[in-house]
């Protein structure tokens, strides 16, 4: 099937947006940027040495080589002029896991819209749009029992998720015979945009843009030549764990390679590989909920090597789980640092800090705001709009190309510290 309405001319590719460049010691103050940014996480876990927190370290390119992030050129206000007009009950749906073992990634999605929402709302008297909720629990098959409820709601204009990637494939086809706009704060799988979707749209890169580049980074930059990769049964996990491995090449050590499960809490038999193996550093493929056990038992186990994983792990309840066993965890994701501005908004909002993906729930609820906002009234013109959406956001530009991947995504590297 091919894609809806597209950009006749496709447009160059955007620069990443960003505030600041950030070195490893934590965010910085570039100069010229209207707001500082800030790392993932609050304080969260303990240590030997104090509290422990998520904090941006460098971007980095396809290649893994370190970039600096571009300033940015001003993003799109979720406000708008004030001036839109809407039908009473105009809403947009968030989907993904508000309850269960990886709920926290879903709400992040869902506090970031809210923001995004609740400006909008305040500055647009003649339109107030709702953002329904619709819990998955993360699981496949509960997403495929609510994926009719969304689509059976006429009020719904576009769906922002579902969240992660083993849901969304299992619901695609669903919301493409609806013609209703999914579009992903978070599911990166690199599959999902290759199944002929015309209303699958991804807000950040994938992982065949993030585990390549990660894996460069660990061997190019960071010097291990030898790496243990583990992954679990998820979607997520198994894609993102090709990705690395391929991307290692030579440098991932098949002798200590594992599988564990999602909801294993004994992770002896892995661990037991691992401390046998000749090895630089271990890679985990997978959630928060596994790889918080999974690095404490690492560590009580007598293995100290570097612990590299990437955003379903990228999470401030990684650390508050593992404590001091996260320490100097290295953490990639394709999302953005929250700049300051942005995270006392949401704290203020949501009665805590900003995690991974908040930023992208922020500036993808903008997105479909903006089309509302611009007259937009069902879920074709709503499909029209994100097709043909050029503009800044916080976390980076949002443009896409006839897939449903943007145009351009950088890989953000973040520590445990």
């Amino acid at each position: 099937m091919h894609r809806t309405a597209r950009r006749a001319s496709g447009g160059a590719a955007l620069l990443l947006a960003a505030t600041l460049v950030l070195t490893a010691c934590g965010p910085q103050s570039q100069g010229g940027g209207d707001e500082e940014t800030t790392g993932t996480s609050t304080e969260t876990g303990e240590s030997g040495g104090g509290e422990l927190s998520i904090v941006p370290s460098v971007q980095i390119d396809a290649e893994g080589a370190e970039v600096p992030a571009e300033e940015s050129g001003g993003a799109v206000d979720p406000a708008g002029d004030g001036s839109a007009e809407c039908a009473e009950g105009t809403s947009i749906a968030m989907a993904g896991a508000l309850t269960g073992p990886n709920a926290a990634l879903g709400l992040n999605i869902l506090y970031g819209a809210t923001v995004a929402v609740e400006a909008f709302n305040e500055a647009n008297p003649g339109c107030q749009v709702e953002i329904k909720q619709f819990d998955t629990e993360g699981d496949p098959q509960k997403a495929t029992q609510v994926a009719p409820q969304i689509v059976g709601d006429a009020s719904v204009l576009g769906l922002l998720g579902p969240a992660f990637s083993g849901e969304t494939a299992a619901t695609g086809d669903v919301f493409n015979q609806a013609g209703l706009l999914s579009l992903s704060a978070s599911a990166t799988n690199p599959d999902l945009t290759t199944n002929g979707w015309s209303t699958f749209y991804r807000g950040l890169a994938n992982d065949a843009v993030q585990g390549p580049a990660v894996a460069q980074y660990m061997t190019d930059t960071l010097g291990y030549g030898s790496v243990c990769v583990v992954t679990d049964n998820s979607d997520y996990g198994i894609g993102l764990a090709e990705q690395i491995t391929s991307g290692l090449g030579d440098a991932a050590n098949a002798d200590c390679a594992a599988e564990v499960k999602t909801g294993d809490k004994d992770f002896s038999a892995a661990v037991q590989i691992i401390s046998g193996a000749d090895a630089d550093a271990v890679f985990y493929a997978g959630y928060y909920a596994e790889a918080a056990p999974f690095v404490q038992q690492l560590r009580d186990g007598g293995v100290d090597l570097p612990f590299v994983s990437a955003d379903g792990t990228n999470d401030p309840q990684f650390v508050s789980q593992a404590g001091g066993s996260s320490e100097g965890a290295i953490l990639s994701c394709p999302c953005g640092p929250a700049p300051d501005e942005f995270a006392a908004t949401y704290e203020e909002i949501n009665g805590q800090a900003p995690g991974v993906y908040s930023v992208e729930g922020y500036d993808l609820a903008t997105i479909m705001l903006a089309g509302i906002a611009s007259g937009v009234t069902d879920r074709a013109g709503m499909l029209d709009h994100v097709a043909n959406y050029s503009g800044e956001g916080l976390a980076r530009a949002y443009e896409w190309d006839e897939t449903g991947e943007l145009s351009a995504a950088l890989i953000w590297i973040y520590e445990v510290q």
